[in-house]
């Protein structure tokens, strides 16, 4: 009871039991959320640099080991991280059903930590006993998050997003079972991973998985950080749900069977549903009360790569027919461009996401006013012009990284690869600096008053 009389209801036990008021109840620990991102924005230092250092191979032999560790370090360390922690954040609030512990939070994020970071070693240095210790904790981070978020997800009716999101971790779960073929196979060379195959596989990784979850989500994240409210039913967003992922199954078995039809019935599909999000987008702008600002800007950007990874990889696959001597560079670059699409919408999400987290922490622990005394908003926890030399960076290394695979130019991959180091050091130290001084001078304040 209350001093009004009334019940107080006891924290879930996923939830965040210091959240201030007006936060959902189900809403996690900002800790959770904010470890994952940060250790999204490591990863991301690590792929920057790792590519460039292989730079020079990737044009020649994008399949080659010490270029398959930087892309892993970029899939798993970097998009995978930051998906799981936006994953952790957002299934709570749109399902109102909290995560099954945060213990499994931890758990999920120390061992996708240590996996992400191990494999891509093991791989480089060509340790399959690294490799091996790497993919057994990424099975169990894999595990600790679908049992974390599955009660949350297993509520019905609670819309598109989720639905989204289920079929997401299942193409997670396929993705691994990928993984687990390519560690058997470089212990005991007991298959033929042909170049479809490892396509096949990053189409599942990057569109199944990663694209669908960021497809998902971002049925939720629009109408709140656009203020747009579509009239009537949203089908573009239930289209897209289904056919990437459809699709995304079919131009993978396509890729297995080396089946021209299948393919060509598979990316039909996966079109249809890259056509719906980019509508769904279309609809969340044209409908939207916020002026034109730098997130405006970063999901325009990310969506016009989604355009470019589509266009190189119809032309990947008239290479193929056509057998023409371009087939590898084009689909580098086809999948360089779809993890473009999702690393610049992961960077421009983050500079929403992460000052939100940062205000709410804020708050809680009594913060309510900014350097100059007014109400805290969420635009005073950064940089402004430094979030714009985020994007301007980001940018830039993406069109190295992607040009340089298309006309099979070293120096310019590992020039692109140098600029997703910076920005992932700028965006850490952007985001993390002021809320970290607030915090640091509320502490001094309570310590001195104590005393």
């Amino acid at each position: 009871m209350n001093g009004g009389g009334e019940t107080t209801r006891p924290t879930p036990k996923g939830a965040w039991a210091d959240r201030p008021p007006g936060l959902p109840a189900a809403v996690p620990p900002p800790s959770i959320p904010l470890g994952f991102l940060f250790a999204a924005a490591i990863g991301m230092v690590g792929c920057g640099v790792a590519l460039w250092a292989t730079a020079s191979i990737a044009v020649v032999a994008p399949t080659a080991d010490p270029v398959v560790m930087a892309v892993h370090l970029g899939m798993l360390a970097t998009i995978s991280m930051g998906v799981m922690g936006a994953l952790h954040q957002f299934v709570p609030v749109i399902t109102q059903r909290p995560l099954r512990s945060v213990r499994l939070a931890w758990i999920t994020l120390a061992a996708w930590l240590a996996g992400s970071w191990l494999m891509p070693a093991g791989i480089g240095l060509q340790a399959e006993p690294v490799v091996e210790t790497g993919a057994l904790f990424a099975v169990v981070g894999i595990v600790a998050l679908v049992v974390n978020l599955g009660s949350a997800l297993s509520v019905r009716g609670k819309g598109t997003s989720v639905v989204g999101i289920r079929l997401a971790l299942l193409g997670l779960v396929v993705t691994a079972a990928f993984g687990s073929l390519y560690v058997a196979d470089r212990r005991g060379g007991w298959f033929v991973l042909s170049g479809s195959v490892v396509l096949g596989h990053a189409v599942i990784a990057l569109v199944a998985w990663l694209g669908l979850s960021y497809v998902s989500i971002a049925e939720k994240l629009w109408p709140m950080f656009f203020l747009a409210h579509l009239p009537g039913r949203r089908r573009s967003g239930q289209v897209a749900v289904w056919a990437v992922p459809i699709g995304a199954a079919m131009v993978s078995s396509a890729l297995l069977l080396r089946s021209g039809l299948l393919g060509a019935a598979g990316g039909a599909v996966l079109g249809a549903g890259v056509v719906a999000h980019l509508v769904s987008l279309v609809l969340h702008l044209r409908h939207r009360r916020r002026k034109v600002g730098l997130h405006f800007v970063f999901v325009t950007t990310s969506a016009a790569w989604l355009v470019v990874a589509a266009a190189l990889a119809v032309a990947g696959g008239a290479d193929e027919v056509y057998h023409f001597a371009n087939l590898a560079p084009l689909a580098a670059a086809a999948v360089a461009a779809t993890a473009a699409w999702l690393l610049e919408a992961l960077v421009g999400h983050a500079y929403k996401v992460v000052p939100f987290i940062a205000w709410s922490l804020l708050r809680a622990r009594g913060i309510a006013s900014n350097a100059e005394g007014k109400q805290l908003g969420f635009a005073d926890l950064y940089n402004h012009r430094w979030a714009v030399t985020s994007y301007v960076v980001l940018t830039l290394g993406l069109v190295g990284i992607v040009g340089g695979l298309v006309i099979s130019a070293g120096a310019v991959v590992a020039a692109g690869a140098l600029g997703l180091a910076v920005t992932a050091a700028i965006g850490a130290a952007n985001l993390a600096a002021v809320p970290s001084a607030m915090l640091w001078q509320r502490r001094l304040e309570v310590s001195s008053d104590n005393s």
